[in-house]
């Protein structure tokens, strides 16, 4: 689905800060993070593990709970502030103007309650006065649409496979034709084949609705192939934002051309080298740039000053010191073990 760049965002989030208490201070699982989505678009969030992809994604639900908190910002739904809502308004807007694919199908299908039931209680909650021959027909067609079978509506949870149970998430969460769909690694566990096949599942049904997609996952290839527009999160901040292609063809910030160095390629035969050493512990960061002790091109004003999102290239900016000195990053130091012999 080609998105119109010209249209208005659908979903706008500025400023958000999200923070978890600890007894060491506060942990910035999402630090001044703000971006846009416009009807259509699909963006992937990625990152390495504890960048704050799922907090932002309970974030943007307002899901947070202790002992997270969402400090400041908001998150602005075709012009409405979710987190300023009351609770009772806010219930009407989960899963009719924005639904969550959580991580974990099986921990959030009730595993006592048949799917059919399940997915009529989420029907109901909105659209109290449908009769039950309608309710029916509806799973029906739902189920249909993530190519599950009839009779999976009279089954539990127990009796499903994991990417059974992921296309009967995605069934409930497109049930009232949201505005915004959040898909928070919903291939996580699944082989590969069952991975495509769920992708491309969640890309025709959000084509037919015409919904915006924040899609959140660690695999940049998987995001690659689905995503329009990929933000990259480190320490609680988007590092970089841009075009999909333009960001794998040509990153800007060290640690996505580092993520896209790690990608297996088919071409030459080589090692697979990650990142080195680990991100930083979020209640205590480092001064500067949170990345500066693993960035291969780090100086002096790295470890002092924070950087900020600046455009680096049209449509793509980057949080970066060496910008705008240079227009494109150089290339990264030799890693052992990198290439091996065909």
């Amino acid at each position: 689905m080609a998105v119109d760049m010209t249209q208005k965002p659908i979903l706008v989030v500025k400023d958000l800060n999200v923070h978890y208490d600890t007894g060491k201070g506060p942990a910035k699982a999402v630090n001044d993070v703000s971006f846009s989505l416009r009807p259509g678009e699909r963006l992937g969030l990625i990152g390495e593990s504890g960048s704050g992809k799922t907090t932002m994604a309970t974030a943007l639900m307002r899901l947070t709970r202790a002992p997270g908190r969402i400090v400041s910002g908001s998150v602005e739904l075709d012009g409405q502030d979710l987190l300023k809502l009351s609770d009772k308004d806010l219930r009407e807007v989960r899963l009719r103007d924005i639904a969550l694919m959580p991580q974990g199908a099986m921990s959030s299908l009730n595993p006592v309650m048949r799917l059919e039931e399940q997915m009529i209680d989420a029907i109901v909650a909105h659209v109290p006065n449908l009769k039950r021959p309608e309710l029916d027909a509806r799973v029906q067609q739902l189920l249909k649409q993530v190519g599950l079978a009839p009779e999976v509506a009279r089954r539990y949870p127990h009796e499903l496979s994991g990417g059974m149970k992921q296309r009967a998430a995605m069934a409930i969460a497109t049930s009232l034709s949201p505005k915004v769909i959040v898909a928070d690694e919903p291939t996580s566990a699944l082989d590969v084949v069952v991975q495509r096949q769920v992708m491309q599942t969640l890309g025709r049904l959000q084509d037919g609705l015409g919904a915006a997609v924040v899609l959140i996952g660690h695999d940049m290839g998987l995001i690659a192939q689905f995503a329009d527009t990929v933000g990259v999160m480190y320490a609680g901040k988007i590092v970089e934002i841009g075009p999909v292609r333009q960001m794998i063809e040509a990153p800007k910030h060290p640690y996505t051309k580092l993520l896209v160095e790690s990608l297996p390629g088919i071409e030459v035969k080589q090692a697979l080298v990650g990142i080195p050493g680990l991100p930083p512990p979020l209640v205590n960061l480092p001064a500067g740039c949170s990345f500066n002790p693993r960035c291969p091109f780090a100086f002096d004003r790295c470890r002092s000053e924070t950087p900020q999102l600046q455009e680096v290239a049209p449509s793509q900016a980057a949080a970066c010191h060496l910008y705008p000195g240079l227009s494109e990053l150089p290339p990264l130091p030799a890693r052992a073990g990198r290439e091996l012999n065909a």
